[in-house]
């Protein structure tokens, strides 16, 4: 460890909860150097929902850099390119009854919510953006300026402007509207709201700790920027790709947002990859206005293109995910039970679910436990609060309930150990 401890800055992150040197990865499985195995409930922070080296997309990359195919190429065309806009658009988007126009940015998704938001910006001619509270979008100055959490925001150390934060769907309570709270705010020239280019929001919430937008508010929502002429963005990099058992998030809501930005598990191998999807009438970019070196990665072109046609041709993964899903909802559920319902609640849908543990202490010790018995997972929320379940799409049944297995028995620990210092 030595080297890392010399070399890498004091800002990495992940390493720090899992201080060991992984150097294999296939599945749902991580494996060290020593030859410790883990269960991977964090893949990639939601980037590698196909699980580690996927024997249905690696193939078609090994053929690809095998016959020399273009590695970098810009923004020029290429057989890669040309084929994952054919299969994106004959499987995600034409079965939707989508029509957008693909905008290849850098390969992060931060740079992803740059350009939506520079774009719904120069469309309108409007500076203002509306974000929502939890919410978590990035990075970088723009992205971070919409994004809520205070740790994030100060690292910024400049003034993040041009950005109104409102309450996201239950934030106040599932009784309070705050949809109307917003229109009322919008009709009123003495609100202090400037009219803004668009708003920003993930349909769940992911770092901000699986908040769930109701079908009903996201309607609302899509209604209300359609009255008073604000773009909507929807955010789905770390929600979308399947992780709630659908493509995109947003589907069964009906929605169609102006601006869709997607990243994260879209390469489906852990190829940083990053695109806009942009409603066809809204593309008002100058060649050039926006770019950068890497936004055209044709090893991610190959990689997104394979799993789209091999998960995304029918809705068996779809169906899988919602077994699944069904699934770690019941065994949260028993350790809910078990531990008590005043101490923890169930957060998130689909496949990004998790148990609210009222206290990141708390949250931070589970998760801790749970790297010691085999299984790499993360906290998430507003206080870190929430012990956040991001498993693999494709995880077997068995290996799903040995994770289950390992979290449960973590929970149990701490508890216990909880208990023994009270009784001290």
């Amino acid at each position: 460890m030595n080297i890392f401890n010399e070399m890498e800055s004091e800002v990495q992150s992940y390493a720090r909860s899992f201080p060991v040197v992984f150097n294999k990865a296939k599945d749902c499985y991580l494996y060290t150097d020593s030859g410790e195995r883990y269960i991977d409930f964090l893949s990639g922070a939601g980037s590698l929902n196909y699980g580690h080296n996927n024997d249905n997309i690696k193939q078609a990359l090994l053929d690809y850099i095998a016959a020399d195919g273009i590695t970098h190429g810009l923004d020029m065309h290429s057989d890669a390119k040309r084929n994952f806009l054919e299969v994106f658009r004959d499987k995600i988007l034409v079965p939707r009854d989508m029509e957008y126009v693909v905008q290849f940015t850098g390969p992060t998704g931060t740079n992803a919510v740059e350009a939506a938001l520079k774009i719904a910006r120069k469309i309108t001619g409007r500076s203002n953006i509306i974000s929502f509270t939890n919410g978590f979008h990035g990075c970088s100055l723009g992205a971070v300026a919409v994004t809520g959490n205070q740790h994030h925001r100060g690292g910024a150390n400049v003034s993040l402007c041009d950005v109104d934060r409102m309450p996201f769907c239950g934030y106040y309570g599932r009784d309070v509207d705050t949809v109307k709270m917003m229109d009322k705010l919008l009709s009123d020239p003495s609100s202090g709201i400037d009219k803004p280019a668009a708003m920003i929001l993930e349909a769940v919430q992911g770092e901000g700790g699986l908040n769930v937008a109701s079908y009903e508010w996201l309607q609302a929502v899509d209604k209300l920027c359609k009255k008073h002429g604000i773009l909507l963005i929807l955010d789905d990099i770390q929600a979308g790709c399947g992780r709630t058992g659908t493509f995109f998030s947003f589907e069964k809501a009906g929605i169609k947002p102006d601006v869709i930005t997607l990243s994260k598990s879209l390469s489906a191998y852990g190829l940083p990859f990053a695109v806009v999807l942009i409603k066809p009438e809204l593309d008002q970019w100058e060649p050039g206005e926006h770019n950068g070196t890497f936004r055209g990665n044709n090893h991610a072109f190959v990689t997104a293109a394979a799993a789209i046609e091999h998960y995304w041709s029918d809705n068996k993964l779809e169906l899988a995910v919602q077994e699944k899903a069904g699934l770690v909802t019941k065994r949260f559920k028993k350790i809910i039970d078990t531990h008590g319902e005043m101490t923890l609640s169930l957060k998130g849908r689909g496949l990004m679910q998790g148990i609210d543990c009222r206290t990141g202490e708390l949250a931070s010790k589970v998760c801790a436990q749970a790297f010691k018995n085999g299984v790499v997972i993360e906290t998430s929320g507003n206080h870190s609060q929430i012990v956040k379940c991001f498993c693999p799409l494709t995880i077997s049944t068995d290996a799903l309930n040995e994770g289950l297995d390992k979290l449960e028995q973590s929970f149990a620990e701490v508890f216990e150990d909880e208990k023994l210092k009270k009784a001290s």
